[in-house]
């Protein structure tokens, strides 16, 4: 896995602010799974625009790409995939940030996130591996790329033990996965 401290670039600043969010996507299944290469963090926020200003505040210009004022506050106001970057000048380490909006997945996953323990580095709130599981399938079903897979079947492999197939199971049949869940596990 990366040097969490690029994690903690984006993490720490958003535990400061005691604003919700979950690490998600390849980050979260390497914790899960198995190591593989990332460029970016895949971050779910939860966003009120009460809070946008505060945002931009906890990126500072001088060390960070953050989105204008005026674009957080419209993705903000999206009920669904509301989106934006921030990057770090200094690294080029990239967060992509999903707000949760009205999806219900995600609030789903931020109702069951886990803390992180990064040692010296601190901590970060990831989200289940349920969750990084069905949005690995969503993805799969989207785009056709062959690492989703590889990452639902590397969680399974590593963590299948800790991981509710139950609470899978009722968001496949929900969201339409089935192929994607029965490819994922060889079926």
């Amino acid at each position: 896995m990366h040097d969490p401290e690029l994690f903690v670039l984006f993490t720490r600043p958003l535990d400061e602010a005691g604003l919700t969010y979950m690490v998600t996507g390849s980050v979260a299944a390497m914790v899960y799974g198995e190591p593989r290469l990332t460029n970016d963090i895949d971050i779910v926020l939860e966003l009120d625009q009460t809070r946008v200003a505060e945002l931009s505040a906890l990126f500072p210009a001088e060390q960070f790409y953050c989105p204008p004022e005026e674009v957080l506050l419209i993705e903000s106001g999206r009920a669904q995939r509301g989106h934006f970057n921030l990057i770090h000048h200094a690294t080029g380490y990239k967060a992509d940030v999903y707000l949760r909006g009205k999806d219900e997945l995600r609030a789903w996953g931020l109702s069951r996130r886990q803390r992180l323990d990064l040692g010296e580095k601190g901590g970060m709130w990831i989200a289940p591996p349920e969750y990084v599981i069905v949005r690995k399938l969503e993805f799969y079903r989207e785009g056709g790329s062959a690492k989703h897979i590889a990452d639902v079947q590397g969680i399974l492999e590593v963590s299948g033990d800790s991981v509710e197939t139950g609470s899978i199971c009722e968001w496949v049949d929900r969201l339409g996965l089935g192929s994607q869940w029965a490819e994922a596990r060889g079926e």
